[in-house]
């Protein structure tokens, strides 16, 4: 991770693209998946996620280490063990911290 005093900090954005049936294939596994997510965030981990409106694909931005943990951590997602998503892409996201936090 970054210097705590810096701007920018080094999170993750991460891309899990929907199968084509995806929109129906979640309902019995979202209030699972939804749940994770909520838990995820008050830990501080998720900083921010969703899923566009046409159900394409889920974006989050992902405070970890390494990003192997968070393919890990998405790997291990409800959707993704059960084929609602199909691909997950991670990227280094440079995110810039909110200025009472510096």
């Amino acid at each position: 991770m970054t210097d705590a005093a810096a701007p920018i900090e080094l999170a993750w954005h991460v891309e899990a693209t929907y199968a084509p049936d995806g929109a129906e294939t979640r309902t019995p596994f979202r209030a699972e998946h939804i749940a994770r997510l909520q838990a995820l965030k008050a830990a501080g981990v998720v900083i921010e996620a969703g899923a566009f409106t046409d159900v394409s694909a889920t974006i989050a931005i992902v405070r970890a280490a390494t990003e192997a943990e968070v393919v890990e951590l998405f790997r291990d997602d409800v959707y993704m063990r059960n084929g609602v998503w199909v691909e997950i892409r991670v990227r280094p996201f440079g995110r810039v911290r909110d200025a009472r936090s510096t």
